[in-house]
């Protein structure tokens, strides 16, 4: 019946969109956000990579944890580390719990990098700001149970 409906024009919504339509459209939209945060991160000099592990840093954390959440080996995140503590945005501290783990921190120059980007992907992704804060708090909900 709901296709004879939709034939004479009854039903104006169309299907909802299928898994693999979704993930395409998700791997656009991250495809999208990674131009703008490479081109803001080139704006200070670094590359993609180094800026994902500046804006990763919220809380020190160990050189190993940064290699999983960056999908990459270990010693990928070493050079990355070093490249940006030759520049004075992150350092190496020793943890307290276990003197063998190196966590990385940022610097305060680290910290207002990380802000900069933001605030710079912030200028360029508009439309996030333009949603209203039932939408805000639908996406946000919704990327939780995508990505929990």
């Amino acid at each position: 019946m709901s296709i004879i409906l939709a034939i004479l024009g009854f039903m104006t919504e169309s299907a909802p969109p299928t898994p693999a339509q979704l993930m395409d459209q998700l791997a656009r939209a991250a495809a999208a956000y990674y131009r703008h945060f490479a081109v803001a991160s080139g704006e200070h000099g670094l590359t993609l990579m180094q800026g994902k592990v500046l804006g990763l840093l919220r809380r020190p954390m160990p050189m190993r944890t940064l290699a999983e959440l960056l999908v990459c080996d270990a010693s990928n995140v070493t050079g990355i580390v070093d490249r940006l503590q030759a520049r004075d945005l992150v350092r190496r501290e020793t943890d307290p719990a276990d003197r063998r783990i190196k966590n990385v921190v940022l610097t305060t120059e680290g910290e207002r990098t990380v802000e900069r980007i933001r605030a710079r992907l912030t200028t360029d992704l508009t439309a996030l700001e333009q949603l209203d804060d039932e939408d805000r708090r639908a996406f946000q909900r919704l990327l939780g149970q995508v990505f929990p």
